[in-house]
């Protein structure tokens, strides 16, 4: 795939980036709910300072990144224990 080097504006700051093309459009959607989490806490909170403002959004993420990650194991979990029922199965009627 092709590199590409992009400029993002997080939080009132250009980054400079060297992504995937393939990588882009998610990047940028990425950067896009990052500004508009920022811009909710700003308003809602009497948060001015934008590190702060950064690390209350990092916060979040990382908060819905394990609970996500705690669901799948415990889908994983329960379809581990679903395909050993019917490995069983499988096994007594061979």
């Amino acid at each position: 795939m092709k590199d590409l080097s992009i400029k993002v504006n997080i939080a009132g700051r250009m980054y400079p980036l060297t992504v995937q093309q393939s990588e882009e459009e998610n990047i940028r959607k990425a950067v896009k709910a990052i500004d508009e989490m920022v811009r909710d806490y700003e308003q809602n909170y009497a948060v001015k300072d934008k590190q702060d403002l950064l690390a209350m959004v990092a916060l979040q993420y990382a908060t819905q990144a394990l609970e996500l990650n705690d669901k799948s194991t415990t889908l994983d979990k329960g379809l581990n224990d679903q395909l050993k029922v019917l490995n069983g199965l499988i096994s007594e009627v061979l």
